[in-house]
Order: C-alpha cells, then sequence, then structure tokens
C-alpha cells in the first residue's frame, strides 16, 4: 500500500497533534496499514505536556507532500494552514471543526461539525466504525478537547463535548479538572521562547473582509506576567507587520484562570478592535472582558464591524 500522511495545520496546538495521532490509529484499525501521523511545525508546551504524560514522541516533522501523494486533513481544511503543494496530493478525507475553505475537484470523505474539537468528532467516528478506544487514545482526545475547550469553559464548547469529555475521562481514569488544569498551565510558561517564537505559536491569518490580519493566541495564568514583554512584543508584531504588508496584527493574551483577554492590537486599522468592541485601546492594548475563543468572539464581531 502506499503511504497515507495524516497531519493538522502549521503551528500545530494539541487538537492539530493528537488528532493526527488519533487518526492515523482509526484508519490503521480500519485496514489502512500505511497511515502515519506528522507534524507541520514545532510543538507547543502544553502538547509536550500531554506527549510527556503518555512517554509518547511527537509525530515527524513533515516539511511537503510530493505530487500524487495521499493525505488525510485533520483540524484544519485551508491550504494556507497546510503543507506545501497540497494542491498537487490525493485528499482522501478532511476531519474538521472550521469553516470550510478547501475546494477540490474529486469527491472525498468530509466530516465537519460545529463542536469545539475536532477530537470530539473523531470520538464519534471511533464509535461509529466500532473501533475500542483505548486508555492512551482517550487520555489524547480528553486533553485536546479540554485545551481547544479551556476546561469545557469556552463558548465554542458544546454538549457534544461535554458528552465526550465525561466518556473519555472514564476511559482514561483521569479527573478531567485536576488533570486539565496542569495541563493548561504547563502550556501557558514562555520562558524558553524567543519573542519571534511567541508571535508564531498559535497564528492565523484571518482577514477581516478586507483588513489583512493576523490573530494570534497564547494563553497565561498571568496576563501581567506576558506584558512584561510588551515592548519587545510590539517591536516583533511591527516587523510582522512590514514583512506581511497586513493591516492589523491583534495578539490575544488569553487568561485561563479568570478567562478574559488582553488584546495588544497593531497596525493601521487597530482601531478596528475599538469599533468591534466598543472599548478604547490605551497605548495599543485593553482587556476585553468574557474574550476567550479567537473563533467565536474575535472572528464573527471583527469580520462584521470591518
Amino acid at each position: 500500500m502506499v503511504e497515507t500522511f495524516i497531519f493538522g495545520h502549521k503551528s500545530p496546538d494539541s487538537d492539530s497533534i493528537t488528532s493526527s495521532i488519533v487518526m492515523t490509529n482509526l484508519e490503521k484499525e480500519l485496514g489502512n496499514s500505511e497511515a502515519k501521523a506528522y507534524r507541520l511545525g514545532n510543538i507547543n508546551k502544553e502538547t509536550e505536556f500531554i506527549l510527556n504524560y503518555l512517554d509518547m514522541d511527537a509525530p515527524e516533522l513533515l516539511e511537503s507532500v510530493e505530487d500524487d501523494a495521499n493525505v488525510i486533513l485533520v483540524d484544519h481544511n485551508s491550504p494556507a494552514e497546510s503543507v506545501d503543494n497540497l494542491e498537487n496530493a490525493n485528499i482522501l478525507k478532511v476531519v474538521d471543526h472550521h469553516k470550510l475553505a478547501l475546494e477540490t475537484s474529486y469527491p472525498l470523505f468530509l466530516r465537519f461539525e460545529p463542536v469545539g474539537c475536532t477530537e470530539t468528532i473523531l470520538c464519534k467516528l471511533y464509535e461509529e466504525n466500532g473501533i475500542e478506544i483505548t486508555k492512551e487514545i482517550a487520555t489524547l482526545m480528553l486533553s485536546a478537547i479540554i485545551s481547544d475547550t479551556l476546561l469545557l469553559k469556552s463558548p465554542t464548547t458544546t454538549d457534544d463535548d461535554v458528552k465526550a469529555v465525561e466518556k473519555l475521562a472514564k476511559i482514561a481514569d483521569i479527573d478531567a479538572e485536576e488533570y486539565g488544569l496542569e495541563m493548561l498551565k504547563a502550556g501557558t510558561d514562555l520562558s524558553s521562547f524567543s519573542i519571534d517564537e511567541i508571535l508564531s505559536l498559535d497564528a492565523k491569518q484571518i482577514d477581516f473582509k478586507d483588513v489583512k490580519s493576523i490573530v494570534n493566541q497564547v494563553n497565561t495564568a498571568s496576563i501581567s506576567d506576558v506584558l512584561e514583554m510588551k515592548e519587545e512584543l510590539e517591536a516583533g508584531i511591527n516587523k510582522i507587520i512590514e514583512e506581511e504588508n497586513l493591516d492589523l496584527f491583534m495578539l490575544l493574551i488569553t487568561d485561563i484562570v479568570n478567562s478574559n483577554s488582553q488584546v495588544i492590537a497593531l497596525g493601521k486599522d487597530a482601531s478596528l478592535v475599538e469599533k468591534a468592541y466598543g472599548v478604547t485601546l490605551k497605548d495599543n492594548t485593553v482587556l476585553l472582558e468574557g474574550v476567550v475563543s479567537r473563533k467565536k468572539q474575535v472572528v464573527p464581531i471583527m469580520t462584521e464591524n470591518a
């Protein structure tokens, strides 16, 4: 059989990495013995915590695929967020919880659901195919759902996510609240990252109508600690704005304990943040109370007001 490359998006988060591993296991259980998980970037500290907890290696780094390579996409479907040469690959399946951004000239398996995490969908696929969810697989799934929904506190959380967490925590024999908080806090340690690395950890290009933008989000247990780097962060942001010819760069510093986000907004259209949220930027920053979800609480309101 020909190898099947399975991977999530660039600047991978925990859902992206774990979903590639879990989807690979599912494919093998369904008879695709040549399925293999990959990653498209460096893992973050939260994902490192998960893999270390399971004594598991990170998937191999993949930078491009050859023409006609068989691929399966998880936790993304936009070519801009995917592997180089995706346009010439043979996409077999996509499992995702983001909006559809992919166009192909051929039919393929698509499973999209408006849930908080890709792993919630994969949990259903295991059940529908009668595949056992092992303790290890359950831990991977559980970790990603906790990550994407911030311990089920994010507005992206659905009843399906809640049900999945309850089921998976039992299989994994894990206290979801205790483990989840420890995992999330592990992911907030930015001490070993350079400014450039922080600004690319979870950066996504999201254009608000004709406002060319990048929105990056970092989680923290202390916003004030991150703001100690504000001057260096702003210098790095301005460099990216110039290099990418951006109209706006938003850095969301999300407090996982209090469920708020401090935003640093730079660029000629930074005032869009003020218009969208009815706030005033002071020294390029403002606290957005209750805002924790880029997908639900940033993209729609920013697009509407652009």
